[in-house]
């Protein structure tokens, strides 16, 4: 029942909405525990359709309610029973049946509705429309033919069947094949195939239509149709007519949100063209036209593309329209969906309901699924959309439903109306514990329910003062919520509810933690593929939680489980996340989450993995131009590492077959290049990229493209012109290279003529890359040119190049030759350079050959060795360095070229100087007694004039930083070899200096240590064989022991220490002085080794082993005493052990080997007399004159021994000297700097000629045997 509205009954209405708001709970939860009527809490959708496919088709319904509710259905109105159907599948507690697919559904088609219902209401549910589908058919018929003449439209009828929607038409052949359509020829929305006007071409006898319903999966076809078109003489042109819509106008109406589609489709000669407008306005935004413009579609229309268009079919005849007025309509919507509530007795309850929609819902209203006017009450009136329960009592509580129907749709709403009072019951459980986290907010639930509704307070730790401070806030649902939370806040906590009908309390317990926080975050990371990436993450969290803590690794949002077999190369150790050999699917962003029970702390980082260029794709060759061809690609991923290059390669299969060359590189902003080809080539070509990470792999190659041939594109390079033979020129090029020819047929043609004279050109054609032109003139210029031809004709004009013709040897030598003596192991010589005429060849330089004639010590003259020195370029001086002073020497300088030496000049005698003797090869102590020391030594080798005399020094070096005074004693007797030094301190290290003398000052020094005795003593020091004629000892002979006496008690203990050597041992044996006491013996591998000591013995032995010895290896001995007194050793010998082949005789004892070695020898002689016999053909003048005269180029090269070497061996006095060492070499003598002198380009040849600056001088090394020792005791 529906009353009007008037101001007075709108102003009650106001009035009590108002106070029903004051006490009404709506939209409420009721909890189970509390009597309530039902609520739906699933039901079926609006429609249900039952596909053949489908096993099964439930009908839902589900309520909730106290008591329980029990569950009816009706089917189209009645009751529906389907507790006794037993094909019916039921479900207990629930009103939920489902309907199988196992027979005739056909029964069950129906409109259905579910009641859920107890006693205190009953809940209906949308009405669901079980829908069953039956197979689409064409109908068997036989179809006329269609007969029209040619130029006159017709329509196919397709008149498909029903079916469930959507519905899609194809008009095909019997073969499957689709019938064209274009402007002429169209498919309607309604499914019949439209002919603007026929032609020839029409007739066929198998049209078919095909109607596909896709939900059912469901194909059919209508009975093929047979066309056939009379054509006609004359098609004469007419105006555009509508075959479809009929008339000038029509109405279309459609629900919104579904797609507004208007079709016209016109007939006319020529084909009409159509226009779509929409009146007054354009066309809305994504308006679309199809089916050749026959069709205008405005997706999802709404209430805005309701209005009037027109459609305009136009040829050059005239012109059809036709207008559509367009409606859209809209189903139900809820504008006020009515809610349950929970209301007080003897308050008023307002029930709101309304809905709109086009056209306008009706409102239907019910009370527990029994319309209104069915059930009245005397408290109850309805004021247009709104019920009002007046004064409501426990009895009014009921569940009301409003319905809003139209023709598009329907919308139900349950709305449980409860009217108690309840006292308050608090659904939150007693005694709950609550975390919170240090400065971060926590909430304590306190849940509840009542009626009226209650008011909530807390209170802490049993005070009955409610909690107060910005920080706490109770909100309408009764939760406190304590922000910024602090440690003094935990505690226990009382939530208290109270209504006019009774009051309910509870506890909770709140504990405030440390906040969980990660310290140390994982960084974003560019890596490497293959190579192992480190993510750290380490956390801080409550000490309480530290069995409940856990720290989880993600992967975009994933979480990573590392027993998971997929990702064993995932591993986590020691708050570090390692990811071994890392492939491209280890991108991402990587969230380490530290978690405990009452928070999180987490930090993410991007690891981006870095690679080579993936192979670009898609080559593609076009533009072809004969020799060039445009290459294009993709490239490919450049795994975040910017692409540099990209590099295009060729492989040809004529001449490197395989083989891949780089033909072009390109930037990176390039996916194309043209590419410049040789001829006759047929080519294939791949591309790869190039990153900061390096080389991609090479794409797939492309088809082979072939070049026509075509003359060579270039002539050869590198032409050099030699002359080996003085009337020869040779003439050798660089060959093109085969992929170079451009086609078959290669040649070169080598042009020359002389560049002094005016002559021809005079032309040779060649295959080969060299030529040779005879009969030239001695060392004259020429100009050559080389151009290379083939089958297609000749390459480029070539450039012209000069060279001469062959060389000869020099045929005069330089002319006066001069020596300027410098110092005592410089000259300085000069010459007239030759003219240029007598070279007859290009300048190489000069050439200076000197030997030393003899010492000025003796008048014995022995011939040196030669030296040579060469100096590259055109000169008139050069300087020589390293002569021995106090020499005559001899020189002859010459000039060379390409070919050779020259002849030598006329050979020029000069003396050096006298200078300072070399050092003195042996000094050494002989002899040491408490207050003195015997030294005995030999002269230099070389004395470098006339020796005077030797300076011998000492001073006392006991240990100690400071030093004594240094000593000098002259000797002014050059045949002195032996020197005793007396009055010096018992039991103390001296350190002795010795140099030898000449008039121009004295030479390097040679030192020696020693310590004198505690007392003296009769030991004997092995002597010394210093006769110079021992410098190289046999390799048979034992190395001398080098004894160092000591002042340790145990020497005189000792005597007779000798070595003897095997391979891998030595044996040391001594003579016992009677006494007995304790020692070691130390050795060590004199080149690399550490000390190694033995067990400690007693002098009561005699001998002892040392085992463990490598063959042919130097080892160091010691004899120490067990005090170890200032280091010092009783006994120090270098021994040598001999190598295997001497302790086992070797091949060297066998028969065999020795006639071999025999044979060799006696070959060896045969081969050195014939070389002897031949080189003495030449002339009876003497070897040594001539090649004095016309030294060997190829011989010319320097003994080892030579003045090249130098250094600066002297031993120089220690710290603390009073005085240097007296007679010092004077500026100005032998030891200038050849620097001096100019000649810096000076330079040895690769035969050990000099090259280059002069070094400081080194001085000659002489050896002298030392025979072994011979010890006797005192």
């Amino acid at each position: 029942m529906r009353l009007q509205r008037s101001p007075a009954l709108a102003a009650v209405l106001i009035i009590i909405t108002c106070v029903c708001a004051f006490y009404t709970t709506a939209a409420i939860n009721i909890p189970l525990e509390i009597e309530q009527p039902p609520t739906i809490t699933a039901q079926p959708p609006s429609s249900l359709i039952a596909f053949p496919f489908d096993e099964s088709f439930p009908m839902t319904c589900e309520a909730k309610g106290n008591p329980r509710p029990e569950f009816r259905w009706t089917k189209n109105g009645q009751e529906f029973n389907h507790s006794v159907d037993p094909r019916l599948m039921k479900e207990e507690n629930s009103g939920t049946f489902v309907i199988p697919n196992n027979g005739n559904l056909t029964e069950y088609q129906g409109t259905y509705r579910c009641y859920a219902s107890n006693t205190l209401g009953t809940a209906v549910s949308q009405e669901v429309e079980f829908i069953v589908s039956n197979e689409p058919k064409f109908p068997k018929e036989t179809l006329d033919p269609v007969k029209v003449d040619e130029g006159q439209p017709f329509i196919l009828k397709c008149d498909p069947p029903t079916g469930i929607p959507p519905l899609q038409i194809y008009w095909m052949t019997i073969n499957m094949q689709h019938i064209q359509q274009d402007e002429r020829v169209s498919v309607g929305l309604n499914g019949d195939l439209y002919f603007s006007h026929a032609v020839e071409k029409d007739s066929r006898t198998d049209y078919c239509c095909f109607a596909s319903f896709p939900r059912i999966r469901t194909i059919v076809q209508k009975t093929a149709m047979s066309v056939h078109v009379k054509p006609t003489n004359a098609i004469l042109e007419r105006r555009p007519s509508l075959l479809t819509p009929p008339g000038v106008q029509s109405e279309k109406q459609l629900v919104k949100g579904d797609d507004l589609e208007l079709e016209c489709i016109p007939e006319g000669i020529p084909t009409p063209k159509v226009e779509w407008v929409k009146i007054g306005l354009g066309l809305p935004d994504g308006a679309e036209v199809e089916n050749h413009g026959k069709l205008l579609i405005i997706p999802r229309a709404d209430q805005k593309d309701s209005g009037k268009y027109m459609c305009k079919a136009k040829n050059p005849l005239g012109e059809a329209v036709h207008y559509f007025t367009v409606t859209v309509e809209e189903p139900p919507e809820w504008v006020s969906e009515p809610q349950s509530q929970l209301s007080m007795i003897g308050t008023d309850v307002l029930i709101k309901c309304s809905a709109r929609g086009t056209p306008e819902p009706s409102i239907t209203w019910r009370v527990n699924g029994v319309p209104l006017k069915d059930s009245p009450a005397a408290n109850r009136r309805i004021f247009d959309d709104t019920i009002i329960i007046r004064n409501s009592k426990a009895s009014d509580s009921a569940v009301y439903q409003c319905e809003a129907s139209n023709r598009h749709g329907s919308l139900l709403s349950n709305a449980n109306i409860m009217i108690r009072n309840l006292p308050p019951m608090i659904l939150t459980k007693d005694g709950e514990g609550y975390f919170a986290v240090e400065s971060r907010g926590v909430t304590l639930h306190c849940n509840a329910f009542s009626s009226p509704p209650s008011t909530i307070t807390w209170s802490k730790d049993d005070s009955s003062e409610s909690v107060e401070g910005s920080r706490f806030k109770i909100h309408d649902d009764g939760s406190l919520e304590i922000s910024r939370a602090e440690k003094s806040d935990a505690g226990q906590y009382t939530c208290l509810a109270k209504n006019t009908e009774g009051s309910s309390n509870i506890d909770a317990m709140l504990y405030v933690k440390d906040a969980t926080r990660i310290v140390v975050t994982p960084e974003d990371q560019q890596i490497l593929k293959g190579s192992e990436a480190l993510l750290s993450c380490l956390a801080e969290y409550d000490e309480s939680f530290s069995h409940d803590f856990e720290l989880v690794w993600e992967k975009d949002d994933i979480e990573i489980s590392f027993n998971d077999t997929v990702n064993l190369r995932y591993f986590v150790e020691d708050s570090v996340l390692h990811i071994v050999n890392v492939s491209h699917g280890d991108q991402g962003v990587y969230r380490c989450v530290a978690r405990t029970p009452v928070d999180q702390d987490e930090a993410s980082a991007l690891l981006m993995v870095l690679d080579v260029p993936d192979a670009p794709e898609n080559l593609v060759l076009s533009e072809h131009r004969g020799r060039s061809v445009k290459l294009t690609w993709i490239p490919g991923d450049d795994h975040n590492s910017s692409i540099t290059d990209f590099i295009i390669e060729y492989e040809e299969n004529k001449w490197e077959m395989g083989k891949w060359r780089e033909l072009l590189r390109v930037s990176r902003n390039q996916n194309s290049a043209v590419l410049r080809l040789h001829g006759h080539v047929e080519y294939r070509f791949r591309v790869y990229g190039v990153n900061s990470v390096g080389a991609g792999p090479p794409s797939k190659p492309t088809e082979m493209y072939r070049t026509p041939p075509a003359a060579p594109d270039k002539n050869p390079e590198n032409i050099k012109i030699e002359g080996h033979l003085p009337h020869e020129m040779d003439i050798n090029w660089e060959p093109l290279l085969p992929i170079e020819h451009n086609g078959p047929g290669l040649e070169y043609k080598v042009s020359y003529r002389r560049q002094d004279v005016e002559e021809e050109w005079t032309e040779h054609t060649v295959k080969r890359h060299s030529f040779v032109v005879k009969n030239t003139p001695t060392f004259v210029p020429y100009e050559i040119k080389v151009q290379a031809k083939n089958n297609q004709g000749w390459g480029p004009e070539p450039r012209i190049v000069s060279g001469y013709s062959g060389e000869d040897f020099p045929s005069t030598a330089p002319d006066d030759v001069a020596v300027e003596v410098m110092n005592s192991s410089v000259v300085k010589v000069t010459w007239t350079p030759v003219h240029k005429d007598k070279l007859r060849g290009h300048l190489g330089g000069y050439r200076i050959n000197w030997w030393r004639l003899r010492s000025l010590v003796d008048s014995k003259k022995r011939h040196g060795d030669k030296h040579m020195l060469t100096f590259p370029g055109d000169r008139n001086h050069a300087t020589v360095p390293g002569l021995t002073p106090f020499s005559e020497y001899s020189l002859i300088v010459m000039t060379f070229n390409g070919r050779g030496n020259g002849p030598g000049s006329h050979p020029i005698n000069f003396k050096t100087p006298e200078g300072v003797p070399e050092k003195n090869p042996v000094f050494r102590v002989t002899d040491v007694q408490r207050h003195s020391i015997s030294l005995t030594w030999t002269p230099p080798s070389e004395p470098n004039g006339i020796l005077t005399g030797y300076l011998l020094e000492y001073q006392l070096i006991n240990g100690t930083e400071e030093v004594g005074a240094l000593q000098t004693i002259d000797i002014n007797n050059p045949k002195t070899s032996k020197w005793v030094l007396r009055d010096l301190e018992p039991l103390s290290k001296y350190k002795l200096y010795l140099r030898s003398c000449t008039t121009k000052g004295c030479g390097p020094v040679v030192s020696e240590e020693c310590t004198t005795d505690l007392e003296t003593t009769s030991t004997l020091v092995p002597s010394l064989d210093l006769s110079e004629s021992a410098s190289t000892p046999a390799p048979s002979t034992p190395k001398p022991h080098k004894t160092k006496p000591t002042r340790s008690s145990i020497a005189p203990l000792l005597f007779n220490v000798s070595l003897a050597a095997s391979s891998s041992f030595a044996n040391i044996s001594w003579i016992s002085g009677g006494e007995h006491a304790e020692f070691y013996i130390a050795y060590k591998n004199k080149r690399e080794g550490h000390w190694k000591i033995s067990e400690a013995l007693n002098t009561s032995l005699t001998s002892h082993t040392i085992d463990g010895l490598e063959p042919e290896t130097e080892y160091i001995v010691r004899l120490i005493p067990i005090s170890r007194v200032d280091n010092y050793s009783i006994f120090e010998d270098v021994i040598m052990t001999p190598g295997l082949a001497s302790v086992h005789g070797g091949i060297s004892t066998q028969g065999w080997f020795i006639g071999l070695m025999c044979a060799i020898a006696l070959l060896t002689l045969i081969v050195l007399i014939a070389c002897f016999v031949n080189r003495n053909k030449g002339g009876k003048y003497s070897v040594k004159e001539k090649e004095d005269l016309h030294p060997d180029v190829e011989s010319q090269g320097m003994n080892d021994d030579t003045f090249c070497e130098y250094s600066d061996n002297d031993e120089k006095p220690l710290k603390g000297s009073q005085h240097s060492l007296s007679r010092e070499i004077k500026a100005g003598d032998s030891g200038d700097s050849l620097v001096d002198y100019g000649d810096e380009d000076a330079q040895f040849n690769e035969d050990g000629s000099f090259i280059g600056e002069y070094g400081p001088r080194k001085e000659k090394r002489v050896s002298a045997e030392i025979k072994a020792p011979v010890q006797t005791p005192a």
